[in-house]
């Protein structure tokens, strides 16, 4: 159970993170929410607030070393430890190599997988203290399956499935810190937002007709994957919509 457990949810102004966080804390978790939109945020430490959750907030931006640190910092000032580490924060700009959107990929990079990598480094040492605690990676079905227009968003997502599997075995069997990979297939959120390849609109038309997860979908699997007994490490949850082929 996670009950009294403290969770960071990182990118949780919308979609999975918005979610998770409302799950968490519904769960019993005191949850630290962060993002670059703190108007967002308000919003959702207000829903929390009203449910009678405990919720810390504080602006995010995962690119940032110092900013995953001070995040992780401030949490941990409030409420004495870190449990749970709920990476979330991600971009996903496909577009076809061809044309050339290296500002894109570079974001990508900086988001998808360095994101990941900073606010790890900022929880591990805690978690390592107490020999105890959890991540959770979200990933992709593409993290396993590429496709046109995905190169280098698969590219990332692998990255993510690769390091998590890292650091299960580094980190699990030594020091009882269990690692978590999320591959959502099409969920109904704000990601397919930051697509600005024209030639991708009809990607994207099919795509919001599909029988697409809910946020929540993705958010109560988080909640599954946490919720287990100690001894039990759930390694990675695929979830697709019933619809989605591939």
């Amino acid at each position: 159970m996670i009950e009294g457990k403290i969770a960071i949810i990182t990118g949780a102004s919308s979609g999975i993170g918005y979610a998770t966080a409302i799950a968490l804390s519904k769960g019993g978790a005191k949850v630290a929410i962060g993002a670059r939109r703190t108007d967002l945020l308000d919003k959702l430490q207000n829903e929390i607030i009203q449910n009678g959750g405990d919720v810390f907030s504080q602006k995010l931006d995962v690119t940032q070393k110092s900013d995953c640190d001070s995040f992780v910092k401030a949490t941990v000032k409030k409420y004495g430890t870190i449990d749970i580490l709920v990476n979330n924060a991600g971009l996903m700009p496909l577009s076809f190599v061809k044309k050339l959107k290296v500002d894109e990929w570079d974001k990508m990079i900086d988001v998808n997988i360095k994101g990941v990598l900073y606010c790890t480094a900022a929880v591990l040492p805690y978690m390592l203290e107490k020999q105890s605690g959890h991540i959770v990676n979200i990933s992709s079905v593409a993290g396993r399956v590429v496709f046109p227009a995905g190169s280098v968003y698969c590219a990332t997502k692998h990255a993510v499935t690769a390091f998590s599997e890292g650091l299960r075995q580094e980190l699990s069997p030594r020091s009882n810190i269990r690692i978590t990979t999320i591959e959502p297939g099409v969920v109904a959120t704000e990601l397919t937002n930051t697509i600005t390849d024209d030639s991708l609109k009809g990607f994207i038309e099919n795509t919001k007709k599909m029988g697409a997860l809910k946020a929540e979908d993705i958010a109560n699997a988080i909640l599954f994957a946490v919720q287990v007994p100690n001894h039990v490490n759930v390694n990675e949850v695929l979830i697709r919509p019933t619809s989605q082929e591939r």
